[in-house]
């Protein structure tokens, strides 16, 4: 329609709705090498993040006038709010980026005709019809006289004021106003015909904020989540082929059900030509008693369900959504540039065989090789940098088991494979656009944001985490820093689980950092303070353990770590840990539940041999104690390795005891306490407790329920087993 008026009446300029200092722009936007969809993005570049897109379709009215402008040798300009204005200004729902309200003008309308959104009144009434130039006007400017009786939008009457003020520069360069054309929205152009722009308004511009601006491409599944948003674009692939067919939308819904077909065929599903046939005619019926010009969307997706679904829309939704959304990514012309980051984004993915569509794609690397190692680095520097392209799932085995871990920390390290899903869309553009003032590599990036988190301070667990996420993207700058902080931020830190994991992390780096990369740090700067920490951590231990029962949890993440470090971890003073653990196991002024904890560990390690443990836990159960303490100490003795304890007779002769000595009131009392302790118990370890009991008393074949139990076979048990070993030789598989 916009063509069609410019052939009839050509203009001699052209001025159009968009930031004006992209004008520039418009040479390269109309650039044969330019394939939309693409988009105008500002960004702020005073170290702060922020940008604003403004995205063209091929049918964008706005990019349909450049071209004819281009096409015909006429000058064309943007005249809308700077990018640095609009990117100062507050969001309001006029916004590109906002949601329109429910009870907008559009979808008041929709309703008052029977329509379910305001995207299908506009697809109804401004898309399908064939307008002449009148009907098309009169239909338009209806709807945005509409919009102007609704609430007043501050920043929009100010933005009607700019605008119609470069219209007045126009004409007063000399163009006479009826060779001007201007393409704007319609809202904005009611302002300009009813002369109701009030210049008053230039003051409530905001100040620009410092920016650039550039062209990025696009795609339409982004163009598909501006819904509610002017020319509703819930379908960017369908009015892409409408737009293709000079606007026959009969022909595009057709196309659409074709494609849909192809798709079900290749799904396994039945789907004939007569079956599309019949929902092409039955697509044009209900657009028919609906009294619209052509099938819609809608239409579309209810004609396929009854016929090509069977009357089920969940077999046709997901390839109607392929062939109405799309996949399309859009090119920018050469001649534009691209970023340092974005230059090396792209070089990255396509020499690694990275996701590079806006579709989402799962895949792992294996990190037994310096190649792959390597494209962990590159994404994990994205993340670190937010730049929006790859979601890390964790480790999956090939039977689809998924662990939930966090990307980076003491996991990284130790793991042999990740698993990611990673999506290019025009966020990830944008990301790196935003990016290039924090570092003219991804390395640089990530190592500024590790800069800005470690100035933040922390304590030495904290700071340990950092070294980790610095030692995963390989920025070995600031792995250095962040270690050198560790060491600073140790000698005054006395909080066990911040030292306990600061631990960990640097006993990870002695054993797994080698695999990635990590030589500048070396052993000779990490053992002495692992060294250090740990000794530090085991010192403050028992004091540590004299808490509540609220703040137990993180103690004891923490006894457990430093137990497992000083049995595995040849560098580090085992005797230590063992003295001051057996030191915690007989204190009774620490929490009972840390005492029965490293009771259980101390056991477990063979600290304490039978006799021993038999002697402590009785002791700890006596009735000299407290019940909820000794329920307490059982909670705690328990989480270690319930099976092997429940194996030692004497230490189920001691549980029995006590709980067979309980007055009936404390009984009762202590129930809850001890149902959580022996909720910890499966299956096979209370076989063996039941066994060991009857051993205990002596009761033998006296008690043939119990005996019945106990050779009962447990076939569920079985298969798990069986399983959970296929699974082990998967992730040994994995490993090696």
């Amino acid at each position: 329609m916009l063509r069609r008026a410019f052939d009839q009446t050509p203009p001699a300029l052209i001025l159009v709705e968009g930031p004006s200092d992209a004008t520039p722009l418009i040479e390269v936007l109309v650039d044969p090498e330019t394939r939309p969809p693409v988009a105008i993005l500002g960004y702020r570049t005073d170290g702060t993040p922020g940008s604003s897109a403004w995205p063209f379709a091929s049918y964008s009215p706005e990019y349909q006038a450049l071209l004819w402008a281009k096409e015909h040798g006429v000058p064309a300009r943007f005249i809308d709010l700077t990018v640095g204005q609009s990117l100062a200004r507050p969001k309001a729902p006029d916004d590109p980026e906002v949601e329109a309200p429910t009870e907008s003008p559009g979808a008041i309308a929709a309703q008052a005709r029977g329509l379910r959104s305001f995207d299908e009144l506009w697809e109804a009434y401004y898309e399908a019809p064939a307008h002449d130039e009148a009907s098309f006007n009169a239909a338009i400017m209806a709807y945005a006289a509409s919009l102007r009786e609704g609430p007043e939008l501050p920043l929009s009457l100010a933005r009607d004021a700019v605008m119609a003020q470069a219209i007045e520069a126009a004409i007063d360069e000399g163009h006479t106003p009826e060779a001007i054309a201007v393409v704007a929205g319609a809202a904005h152009v009611v302002a300009f015909l009813s002369g109701t722009v009030d210049f008053a308004r230039l003051r409530e511009v905001p100040s620009a904020l410092p920016s650039a601006v550039t062209l990025i491409p696009y795609s339409f599944p982004r163009l598909s989540e501006q819904l509610g948003y002017g020319a509703g674009n819930r379908a960017p692939l369908l009015y892409q082929k409408a737009h293709d067919a000079d606007t026959n939308f009969e022909r595009a819904g057709l196309e659409v059900l074709l494609e849909l077909t192809d798709h079900l065929r290749l799904s396994g599903f039945q789907a004939s030509l007569a079956d599309t046939i019949e929902a092409h005619r039955l697509s044009r019926m209900l657009a028919q008693i609906r009294g619209k010009a052509a099938p819609g969307l809608d239409e579309l997706r209810e004609a396929a369900t009854a016929t090509l679904g069977r009357g089920d829309p969940q077999v046709v939704e997901r390839g109607l959504v392929q062939a109405t959304i799309g996949k399309n990514v859009g090119q920018v012309a050469a001649r534009i540039g691209k970023s340092s980051l974005q230059e090396e984004f792209w070089r990255e993915v396509q020499a690694r065989r990275l996701p590079a569509t806006d579709a989402p794609e799962r895949f792992s690397l294996r990190l037994g090789n310096t190649l792959e190692i390597e494209s962990s680095s590159f994404l994990h520097r994205l993340r670190l940098a937010e730049v929006p392209y790859a979601h890390f799932l964790g480790r999956e085995g090939r039977r689809g088991k998924n662990e939930d871990e966090s990307p980076g920390g003491y996991a990284a390290l130790a793991r042999a494979k990740e698993t990611w899903e990673a999506q290019w869309t025009p966020a990830t553009d944008i990301g790196l656009v935003e990016r290039v003032v924090l570092g003219d590599t991804l390395e640089q990036v990530a190592e500024r944001c590790l800069e800005v988190r470690l100035a933040e301070g922390g304590d030495t667990g904290a700071l340990a985490e950092l070294l980790l996420d610095a030692v995963v993207a390989a920025c070995p700058r600031s792995a250095a820093r962040a270690l050198s902080a560790c060491g600073v931020a140790a000698a005054n830190d006395d909080d066990l689980p911040s030292l306990a994991k600061a631990t960990r992390a640097l006993s990870g780096l002695l054993s797994f950092g080698s695999t990635r990369a990590q030589s500048s740090l070396g052993e000779a700067a990490i053992g002495p303070l692992l060294q250090t920490l740990y000794t530090r951590a085991v010192l403050r231990a028992p004091a540590a353990a004299r808490v509540d029962e609220q703040g137990a949890p993180p103690i004891k993440a923490a006894l457990r770590i430093l137990h497992e470090l000083a049995l595995a971890q040849s560098e580090l003073d085992q005797d230590l840990w063992l003295d001051t653990g057996a030191q915690i196991a007989d204190d009774w002024s620490v929490n009972p539940t840390c005492a029965g904890l490293v009771t259980g560990l101390l056991y477990v390690a063979q600290r304490y041999d039978e006799a021993a443990i038999a002697e402590r836990v009785a002791l700890r159960l006596s009735l000299g104690s407290e019940p909820e303490r000794a329920a307490g100490f059982l909670e705690g003795f328990l989480e270690v390795n319930a099976l092997v304890l429940v194996k030692s007779k004497p230490v189920v002769k001691a549980l029995d005891q006590f709980l067979t000595q309980l007055e009936v009131g404390l009984f009762k009392d202590q129930l809850p306490l001890l149902r959580r302790a022996f909720s910890q118990l499966g299956k096979s370890e209370r076989r063996y407790l039941l066994e060991n009991v009857l051993a205990a008393r002596r009761l033998g074949d006296q008690a043939p329920a119990a005996k019945a139990i106990l050779v009962e076979k447990d076939r569920a048990t079985l298969a798990a087993v069986n399983t959970e070993l296929a699974q082990a030789l998967d992730d040994l598989d994995d490993l090696l």
